[in-house]
């Protein structure tokens, strides 16, 4: 019995640390995009995504030649005017901020971005009380392909050619 107990405990420390060294973590430089919607209702909510949708591609045009976070920093910094014509092209209520600021820890498809203090950029519309959305901008993981057809395994093989782990 003794036998038995260790060989099912040792099998279940095995299988947690190789889960826990396979999992992918996001790099503590990455910098963070967030833009939260005034409210959850569905027309803020609505505002939230149109918003998005316009900002995503300029924002990855941003920074996709940038060879450091440093260089994707100063891009972002210096384009400040340009992303404040963006958002007040779809809305009037916005305040934006390009520095430090809190991240819960998520995990999504199996890859870990850990809470902290990032360097992001946040745009928050209205009084900033309703769902938000987040991504990484750089490394400019905001552009794979985010659908319900992507399964785990190929979410997790497009990070990993990102990062180049």
């Amino acid at each position: 019995m003794k036998k038995i107990l260790f060989l099912v405990i040792s099998v279940i420390i095995g299988v947690l640390v190789y889960r826990k060294s396979d999992e992918i973590i996001i790099p503590n430089d990455a910098i963070r995009v967030r833009i939260i919607a005034n409210s959850n209702n569905i027309k803020d909510l609505y505002e939230k995504k149109i918003l998005k949708d316009a900002i995503k591609k300029d924002l990855y045009d941003l920074v996709k030649e940038a060879k450091s976070s440093y260089e994707a920093s100063v891009s972002i910094k210096n384009s400040m005017d340009d992303i404040r014509k963006i958002i007040s092209s779809k809305t009037n209520d916005f305040s934006i901020n390009y520095g430090t600021n809190y991240f819960p820890k998520k995990v999504y498809k199996g890859v870990v971005y850990p809470k902290g203090e990032y360097e992001s950029l946040v745009i928050t519309l209205g009084s900033g009380l309703g769902d938000n959305w987040w991504c990484v901008l750089y490394p400019p993981l905001c552009m794979i392909e985010d659908n319900n057809n992507t399964s785990n395994v190929e979410y997790q093989l497009m990070i990993k050619k990102l990062l180049n782990l």
